[in-house]
């Protein structure tokens, strides 16, 4: 089942979750290991990262490249989703830059659908 990335900690679904702090090479170690075997095509990631800033700070944390798509994303039963998200809130309306995301400060989670 493809892991999610997220840009913010969000139940998409109805059902039961768990949810935990990562470390950012937790995080790098998750992405690389569910880019990496791409058996058939439910695996691998699926980007739910709607803004193009934070695709970018993604790609550079996570040393791979991440997309910019903005889609409507419902996380499936067992289902893994890295979540990024900022340490505190964007002023309304605002696109931030990288430098925004970076004085903001941010931190990974693993948010799981277990039912």
């Amino acid at each position: 089942m493809k892991l999610a990335l997220l840009n913010t900690s969000i139940l998409t679904a109805y059902g039961s979750f768990r949810y935990e702090s990562v470390s950012l090479k937790d995080a790098q170690l998750l992405a690389y290991n569910a880019a990496e075997p791409m058996i058939g095509p439910d695996d691998g990631i699926i980007s739910a990262i709607g803004h193009e800033s934070t695709a970018a700070i993604l790609t550079d944390l996570l040393e791979m490249p991440i997309d910019m798509n903005r889609i409507q994303f419902e996380q499936e039963v067992s289902q893994s989703a890295l979540v990024f998200k900022l340490k505190g809130r964007a002023p309304e309306g605002v696109i931030l830059t990288r430098e925004q995301i970076e004085g903001i400060g941010y931190e990974f989670g693993l948010l799981t659908r277990t039912a």
